[in-house]
């Protein structure tokens, strides 16, 4: 299943970008494999730069799953949670995330570009949820994911 959901996560970041917005998408994954929801970033479009798909799919599982499903299922995302979408995911009790990109890649990649860096910390997930079982980067996916930023960031 990691594979499809990665390539669904690539395809919304996809949609992201041709958007308007940064090129982010995440997927909900029941403990089945079975996806619950998805979506985009929508900063630009929503002018929200909370609009990250990571916190929109945290905050859809505390409204449809409980407890004990939240804790079973698995968010697939194109980039690392940022500090803000790792809280996020930690205060709901979601189970595992698996991404394509790090936020240290992405950091690495908007410097190599003459991009201004985040405005928050890049911080790995476990430092804001310690303990969570988090698997990334994954490639091929994150070189996908390189190729839609540099797209971004040369826009």
């Amino acid at each position: 299943m990691t594979d499809e959901h990665l390539r669904r996560c690539v395809e919304l970041a996809a949609e992201a970008l041709e958007a308007g917005d940064h090129p982010f998408g995440s997927v909900l994954a029941g403990p089945d494999g079975k996806v619950l929801a998805e979506d985009r970033n929508r900063e630009v479009t929503e002018a929200d730069p909370t609009a990250h798909p990571e916190l929109r799919l945290a905050q859809w599982a505390a409204a449809n799953l409980g407890p004990a499903d939240r804790a079973a299922s698995t968010v697939y995302t194109s980039g690392e949670h940022c500090p803000m979408c790792a809280a996020a995911h930690g205060w709901v009790g979601l189970g595992p995330i698996v991404y394509a990109g790090s936020s240290a890649q992405l950091a690495g990649w908007r410097a190599g570009w003459g991009q201004p860096s985040s405005p928050v910390a890049v911080l790995p997930i476990t430092t804001v949820v310690p303990g969570l079982s988090v698997t990334g980067p994954v490639t091929p996916y994150d070189e996908e994911m390189r190729v839609l930023h540099e797209r971004a960031a040369r826009r």
